[in-house]
């Protein structure tokens, strides 16, 4: 276990661990992006990280963060993806217990059977779809950076195809197979991705709703839920 803080926009650059991680924040969210997709992590939640996953992180907000090392070949569980998971009351009280025990532990001893309890509660945690496919394709990761960086960007496929340099249909096509999901539907998602970062920095879900083109919050909650897999009042902070 390790415990550390960092300041908004801070990035871990890309690295991997020869041991499974857990990486839990307290206060702020994280962004984890791999090769292959980007992910949120936002209040009670957390990022499960098998080993030699290459991966970068970065801060939004100050971010309290509580790692954990996790030996898979040592577990009862099956090896999991890397995914982003429901953090319980339970299991977020486990990971503070444990970063008050010494890094070393005896297996019988208090940290060990806090860690035990710790493996079986993410073993029981709910996965959350709070990941977005990115592209190999180059004409597509020209696309995709652009509006990750904008995800308010409201040009269509067909002006898209200008800047990617591929007709629209090719485009159209080029999601379905690259990343699955149509192009509406990724724009969707990052668009959530933000609307999520907004609401758990105290964005009340009205306003978030309307800014992300919604004319009822009810609305933009059913189609937030549906998406992300989780209703908007799970991580607003609005009072």
């Amino acid at each position: 276990m390790m415990s550390k803080s960092f300041a908004d926009g801070f990035v871990i650059p890309l690295h991997e661990h020869q041991r499974d991680q857990l990486l839990y924040a307290t206060d702020g969210i994280m962004r984890l992006r791999t090769e292959q997709e980007a992910w949120i992590v936002p209040r009670d939640s957390a990022v499960y990280i098998p080993a030699g996953t290459y991966h970068a992180v970065s801060m939004h907000g100050a971010v309290h963060m509580r790692t954990l090392y996790i030996d898979a070949k040592a577990t009862h569980g099956r090896p999991r993806a890397l995914t982003v998971v429901a953090v319980s009351n339970l299991l977020r009280e486990l990971i503070l217990a444990l970063s008050e025990e010494p890094v070393v532990y005896e297996p019988d001893s208090r940290g060990g059977l806090i860690a035990q309890m710790i493996e079986q509660e993410i073993g029981r945690a709910r996965e959350l779809s709070l990941n977005i496919p990115l592209p190999k394709d180059a004409r597509l990761q020209r696309l995709c950076a652009e509006l990750l960086a904008d995800p308010s960007d409201r040009r269509t496929l067909d002006a898209w195809s200008e800047v990617a340099g591929a007709s629209t249909r090719t485009l159209a096509r080029l999601f379905e197979r690259d990343l699955g999901i149509s192009f509406n539907r990724w724009r969707q998602r990052i668009r959530f991705h933000n609307a999520l970062e907004a609401l758990s920095q105290g964005e009340p879900i009205s306003r978030v709703a309307q800014q992300h083109g919604y004319r009822s919050a009810s609305a933009f909650s059913a189609a937030f839920g549906k998406v992300m897999g989780l209703p908007p009042s799970k991580v607003s902070m609005e009072r």
